[in-house]
């Protein structure tokens, strides 16, 4: 009885030992996956920024610059785009929205983004674009890779539609969370007007017309949760200007917008909160369950041997009782 009890542990252990590199390397991969269908938003605002009032080309102050930036996973598009890849890939049509304190736009940029679900790596196919522009992203965007590493990482920027380091500046603490902070700058470059200008009847060929061009720079940081690879927190010191041109009036240069966007007080804590869950998601693949198996494992290993040693120790003698004496008879 013992020894088929102590088998049966043996091949408990060998399907718990096999059970734990098969989560990590095996099920991680194939179930740690952004969701095709999934939407976010997200809002920030630059408060105390400096905005160019078209009506008099002027910049001036205001109280805050809003940015609504929403991401919406289109399933149809993905399911296409991955027969054609061979892999599952997720589809985000993006929008950024500008609005100045009076609620009226001041830009509004659509964007699709096309990645790997689970790697993050661009997957090149027809619709990539910028405000309506074709691309071809080399590096990540909005989201770092699963178990994200300390190094830098190319990143791509969506008003100059290139790709440049962001570099890796240590690690943090940020609301409880563990994070790594990433950060890059961009240049003063040259970049297209908006095809949806703020002022009605103009357009980005006819600002062309004048000979004023728009200038951009911005210093970016993102505050990184490694094992989901998701930001919890970022901020940008965003400038723009027109530079040059007929519709400035003789003036070489005007700020078109200039603060410090950072994310809203609201949506950092529903961000921490749901980095937080997802987190304990990714764990329970990488690490919880592999070494829970793994335990597990050696545990009845352990007990299905010392089983087997106990089925085989030798049997005590049982006792004989001793011959009584016979009666004799007189």
């Amino acid at each position: 009885m013992r020894r088929k009890a102590s088998l049966v542990l043996l091949a408990c252990a060998v399907f718990f030992a096999a059970l734990s590199p098969l989560m990590r390397w095996y099920a991680f991969p194939r179930l740690a996956r952004v969701p095709a269908n999934q939407y976010q938003d997200m809002v920030l605002e630059a408060k105390g920024a400096t905005l160019l009032d078209y009506g008099t080309m002027r910049a001036k102050k205001v109280s805050k610059v809003t940015i609504v930036q929403t991401l919406k996973g289109n399933v149809e598009a993905a399911e296409n785009i991955g027969k054609t890849a061979g892999r599952p890939v997720v589809v985000w049509d993006g929008l950024s929205y500008v609005q100045g304190p009076d609620g009226k736009m001041v830009s509004r940029i659509p964007e699709r983004y096309i990645f790997d679900a689970h790697s993050q790596d661009p997957v090149h196919a027809t619709g990539e674009a910028v405000d309506g522009d074709p691309v071809e992203r080399d590096g990540i965007e909005f989201k770092w890779p699963f178990l994200t590493q300390k190094r830098d990482y190319e990143y791509f920027d969506a008003q100059t539609r290139t790709t440049s380091p962001i570099h890796y500046k240590g690690t943090r603490t940020f609301r409880g969370v563990k994070v790594y902070y990433f950060e890059q700058t961009v240049p003063w470059t040259r970049v297209p007007f908006p095809k949806a200008m703020p002022v009605q009847g103009i357009t980005p060929a006819s600002v062309a017309r004048t000979g004023t061009t728009r200038w951009y720079s911005t210093v970016r940081r993102f505050w990184v949760e490694p094992v989901t690879g998701a930001p919890v927190y970022g901020e940008e010191l965003h400038k723009e200007e027109l530079r040059g041109g007929t519709l400035l009036g003789g003036r070489a240069k005007v700020t078109a917008f200039a603060g410090d966007v950072k994310m809203r007080e609201d949506y950092i804590e529903h961000t921490v909160a749901l980095v937080k869950h997802n987190r304990t998601l990714v764990l329970m693949l990488t690490s919880y369950l592999p070494r829970g198996f793994l335990a597990l494992g050696l545990l009845l290993l352990a007990l299905s041997l010392y089983l087997e040693a106990r089925g085989r120790r030798p049997q005590d003698p049982t006792p004989t009782r001793a011959a009584e004496p016979e009666p004799v008879s007189a």
